[in-house]
C-alpha cells in the first residue's frame, strides 16, 4: 500500500513545492486534486486563529484518515499537511493533495480526507480579534459531522 506523506507543523507550506514532491517523476498518475484551507477574516473581526493539537496523536489520527482515503479510492499518492499556532486572516491552514489515474478518484480522496479532518483530528481552535479580545474555544459544527455521516453508506 501507498503510504500517505502527513506532517503538523507550525510553518507555512508551498503549495507547488508539495505538489512536485508527491508527483515528481511518476507517469501514472492522471489528476492531482488540492485543497488549501485558509483562515477567514470572519467580516473583519479576527486577528487571527490559534490551533492547537495533540503531538503525535494528530499525526497518527490524519495518517490514519489518509490511509483509508488511499485505500478506498485507490489513489497513487496523498499530502496531508496541518499546521497549527497562531494563524492570521489569509494564511494556511490545511493542505490536502490526492493523486490518481482518474479526476473523480482524486476529488472524492480529498473530500473524504477533510470530511473526517474537521471531525477526527485532535485539533483545537480559539479565535483572537483584531481588538486584541481573546475569544473562546470553537466547537464542532453540526455541518461538519453531516459531511463525514454521507461516507459511511458509500463505496
Amino acid at each position: 500500500m501507498i503510504s500517505p506523506y502527513v506532517k503538523v507543523q507550525h510553518e507555512d507550506f508551498e503549495l507547488q513545492t508539495e505538489i512536485d514532491r508527491l508527483t515528481d517523476g511518476r507517469s501514472d498518475i492522471g489528476a492531482v486534486v488540492t485543497f488549501s484551507g485558509l483562515c477567514r477574516d470572519e467580516g473583519g473581526t479576527l486577528g487571527a486563529l490559534e490551533l492547537e493539537h495533540y503531538p503525535g496523536m494528530a499525526e497518527a489520527e490524519i495518517g490514519r484518515i489518509a490511509g483509508l482515503a488511499i485505500e478506498r479510492f485507490s489513489l497513487l499518492g496523498l499530502t496531508a499537511i496541518h499546521r497549527y499556532g497562531k494563524i492570521s486572516p489569509g494564511e494556511n491552514i490545511v493542505l490536502v493533495i490526492a493523486a490518481s489515474s482518474h479526476r473523480q478518484a482524486a476529488f472524492d480522496g480529498a473530500n473524504f480526507v477533510m470530511d473526517y479532518l474537521k471531525t477526527s483530528a485532535p485539533f483545537w481552535k480559539k479565535e483572537h480579534g483584531k481588538d486584541g479580545a481573546e475569544g473562546g474555544w470553537i466547537s464542532a459544527k453540526d455541518a461538519d459531522d453531516a459531511a463525514r455521516a454521507k461516507w459511511a453508506g458509500q463505496k
